[in-house]
């Protein structure tokens, strides 16, 4: 059954009605945002936000009107009639359709004090706190940097596969049929021809659509997620299958991990690292404390992270298969020599976990985030608890894009 198209709403702007505006910011979504007066329907003056995706701060450009929402509405740019100078030309020509990259137009500098700010306006925003803002740490590699992307398929038809690829900027279910990505690492684009050509072969295999996965590292490309791989970071040897969570940007890892290692180290004994996975954080760490504490939800997860810690001889460590709402049910270390590590999913920090992290009331806080806005929401926890941000590092995993991880050390007050 297809859907129903809602019918176009016209006020304040009619359907691609041209508008000549200026950006005046940009958005924590990477869109750039116009303001322009408009009169209301009850005959009163204000002024309407305009988003305007892939324009940067101070540019003059012609628009067209594509949807009025309630309190806003959304554009595509028709010209940039007054070019910023941190403008710059896309590596990608599918720049500007597909959904994956935001600032392709951006210099990397402009990226990176983006970020900055964008952290500062959400931790204000979200969690009612004013603090200072490092600058982001970059990557080494702006482009094909990412060791994993994972391409989606629709569903076959007559035997046939479409478009493979990744979802059109603003859908939910339209692919754009892709054979290279700029942002990808060199192994993934040299092998993506014949991964895609292979899939097309087999497609009645694929019958309820799919999500691949397409990873790699120095030695090899993956595409069973089944399959065991490895990833070196300083001098640990990371092992886990290629289908669970590790970290892809490998080229940053070293300088993350190193970050996360000063803010963690700093007057405690003990550490506990919340959601370990394989390893990472927890592994990395277990040299400047007498005793680790790692604990993951995922039972396979938790095996790795074990397999990890005895294959690079750390002995300090245990690894605990549990809830991240039951970690310290098993925990005796004393809370004013204990750091807590955390690195939640996107979505982060359930109340329940939080109001137990609390309770356990450990000495310091290092809060690693995918996505800072669920970060921020958090931290107001933190702030109600009395605990005190002294340090927030954005990290640049993900050049060309609005997203970054942060890493917010806090202490208890």
């Amino acid at each position: 059954m297809s859907r129903k198209k809602r019918p176009f709403n016209n006020y304040p702007f009619e359907f691609q009605q041209p508008l000549e505006v200026e950006i005046e910011s940009i958005s924590n979504l990477g869109d750039g945002v116009a303001k322009v007066p408009v009169t209301s329907e009850d005959g009163g003056d204000s002024l309407w936000v305009i988003f305007v995706p892939f324009t940067l701060l101070g540019e003059k450009v012609r628009i067209q009107i594509q949807r009025n929402d309630k309190n806003c509405s959304h554009a595509l740019v028709e010209q940039v009639l007054e070019p910023s100078p941190d403008r710059v030309e896309a590596r990608c020509i599918h720049f500007g359709q597909c959904g994956g990259c935001q600032y392709q137009h951006v210099s990397y500098a402009r990226q990176l004090h983006w970020k900055q700010q964008q952290v500062g306006e959400l931790l204000n925003h979200l969690a009612g706190v004013t603090a200072s803002v490092n600058a982001p740490l970059p990557s080494p590699q702006e482009w094909n940097y990412r060791s994993k992307i994972t391409p989606h398929l629709q569903k076959a038809k007559n035997g046939k596969v479409k478009e493979i690829g990744f979802l059109k900027k603003g859908s939910s279910r339209d692919l754009l049929d892709i054979k290279q990505c700029p942002i990808a690492h060199t192994h993934i684009n040299q092998a993506l021809p014949r991964l895609l050509d292979g899939v097309r072969l087999r497609a009645k295999s694929y019958s309820n659509g799919e999500t691949l996965l397409i990873r790699t590292n120095e030695e090899r490309v993956y595409d069973n997620p089944r399959e065991i791989m490895s990833e070196q970071v300083g001098d640990l040897t990371f092992h886990f299958l290629a289908g669970d969570f590790f970290q892809n940007n490998p080229y940053i890892l070293n300088d993350f991990v190193d970050y996360a290692r000063k803010q963690a180290a700093v007057g405690t004994r003990y550490l506990i690292d919340a959601y370990c996975g394989s390893g990472l954080f927890g592994l990395s760490l277990a040299r400047d404390f007498e005793a680790v504490s790692m604990v993951e939800v995922s039972a396979t997860g938790a095996d790795w992270a074990r397999y990890n810690a005895e294959f690079n001889k750390i002995d300090n460590a245990q690894i605990l298969t549990a809830s991240a709402e039951k970690i310290f049910d098993d925990i005796s270390y004393p809370a004013a020599e204990t750091t807590v590590l955390i690195d939640p999913p996107r979505k982060g920090c359930n109340p329940e976990f939080l109001q137990q992290l609390f309770d356990f009331a450990p000495t310091r806080v290092v809060y690693i985030s995918c996505d800072p806005s669920t970060q921020a929401r958090d931290l107001k926890a933190f702030h109600e608890a009395q605990y005190k941000i002294i340090d927030v590092q954005p990290v640049d995993l993900f050049p060309q894009t609005r997203h970054l991880e942060c890493i917010v050390t806090l202490v208890a007050d």
